[in-house]
């Protein structure tokens, strides 16, 4: 049997069959959002968005099988050079892109235009898988830490300078990953605690309302654990804690988000704030969605799409699309879908016997589930709008090459992983 009959017989092709189907029903989708009854441009014109992602998915389907093509250990040799090259491309592209909607992005060579950010999450997936599977890595140990902190928290910092936090968030969800490698569940208790404190300190109005109730619960836990100097300190500096942030979020609100991040969070907090302003993508989003009903208005037959009241339509509220024309049966559908495509790549990341390939697995897994959630959860109102693409379905070459090369790396590690087992 030949390399290429091993290799195969070996890929998951359940995996192969639902990304398909996500970039087929994206590719659908697209074209639903930019067609115009009184012209009925063809669906294969370059005319159009439409169109254009034709040839997107052409050249993604050639990136997947080079990568099945090649040695599957380049992935693991080259791992920190791609992280190296992608981190100078993020800092080239604050230098020397143009501004574009308040961020620098993307950077244009002749007609054709590519965002780094995109292909950084790959290469920070590999680059912490590198780290993280070394013979002597220990989570506890404080070098390990620093370390891949750098790995997560550089490239995140160079896409916030370049104005594009959205994209930034993406990065966090590495913590997921390490702490399925060992890491204390305090640093993902204490991320999620915080990110509550933020909240509560824009809804609460008054400060009494917020710190009354942490002094009392101090107050009793010290009190029941008077016999414990340690636990007592303990208490007392996470009430000063909470009570620190609590009054410095208004300071970090005010002077590191730009204005229209804050009025994104604004308007998630109080939709009816700023309806015709802030508020009016998220609003006509939620009337685009409610209008399908169980089964839609047809394909094709969108009227918040075909008149334009939902801006981006094809990039980032591409859900809209599929809830206005399919209804809750088509969204529930493309729902069904990236669950699947979720688990099957979670199970995958589990089998492997590798930790880089597991790493990297569980890496894919959570950057897919990242922008699936948050995505969907911004068209419907449950997060701020932050600019996030829907995986295989949002208009886009960066992003759909970068997600293939996510996904199709991984299963190039897993349709070899007898091979590494033999070694």
């Amino acid at each position: 049997m030949s390399r290429s009959e091993g290799l195969i017989n070996h890929l998951d092709w359940i995996t192969i069959i639902l990304y398909g189907l996500l970039v087929l029903f994206g590719v659908v989708n697209i074209y639903a959002a930019i067609y115009d009854v009184d012209t009925t441009t063809s669906f294969f014109s370059f005319s159009h968005n439409g169109g254009k992602q034709m040839v997107f998915i052409g050249l993604a389907i050639i990136v997947a099988i080079v990568i099945l093509s090649v040695d599957y250990k380049i992935y693991d040799t080259l791992a920190y050079p791609v992280w190296v090259i992608f981190m100078i491309l993020l800092v080239v592209v604050m230098i020397f892109a143009r501004e574009v909607n308040g961020a620098k992005s993307w950077l244009e060579i002749g007609p054709f235009r590519f965002q780094p950010s995109e292909f950084t999450k790959f290469a920070t997936a590999l680059a912490l898988a590198k780290y993280v599977s070394k013979p002597n890595f220990k989570m506890g140990k404080l070098k390990d830490v620093f370390y891949t902190g750098l790995i997560i928290s550089t490239p995140a910092v160079l896409i916030i300078a370049q104005g594009d936090a959205g994209t930034a968030l993406v990065f966090s969800m590495f913590i997921l990953v390490l702490f399925r490698e060992g890491m204390s569940p305090i640093a993902l208790v204490l991320g999620v605690a915080s990110a509550i404190i933020f909240l509560l300190a824009l809804l609460v109005q008054n400060d009494i309302y917020f710190w009354t109730p942490v002094v009392v619960i101090v107050g009793l836990s010290v009190y029941f654990n008077r016999k414990s100097i340690k636990r007592i300190l303990i208490f007392i500096f996470l009430g000063a804690s909470i009570i620190g942030m609590y009054h410095s979020v208004g300071y970090a609100f005010d002077n590191f988000l730009k204005p229209h991040q804050q009025n994104r969070i604004l308007v998630l907090l109080n939709p009816n704030s700023d309806p015709l302003g802030a508020g009016w993508n998220v609003t006509q989003s939620k009337i685009a969605i409610g209008s399908g009903g169980l089964t839609g208005k047809g394909y094709l037959k969108g009227t918040q799409t075909k008149f334009d009241f939902v801006p981006e339509q094809s990039t980032d509220f591409i859900f809209c699309t599929i809830g206005e024309e399919q209804g809750w049966i088509g969204s529930m559908i493309v729902i069904i879908l990236f669950t699947a495509l979720l688990l099957r790549i979670t199970q995958i990341a589990e089998r492997q016997k590798w930790r880089f390939a597991r790493v990297y697995g569980y890496s894919v897994a959570t950057i897919l589930f990242f922008h699936f959630m948050v995505n969907i959860g911004m068209t419907i109102g449950l997060f701020p709008v932050i600019g996030i693409p829907l995986p295989f379905f949002s208009y886009g070459g960066s992003s759909l090459i970068s997600f293939t090369i996510l996904v199709f790396i991984l299963l190039a590690l897993d349709a070899n992983r007898m091979q590494r087992l033999a070694h």
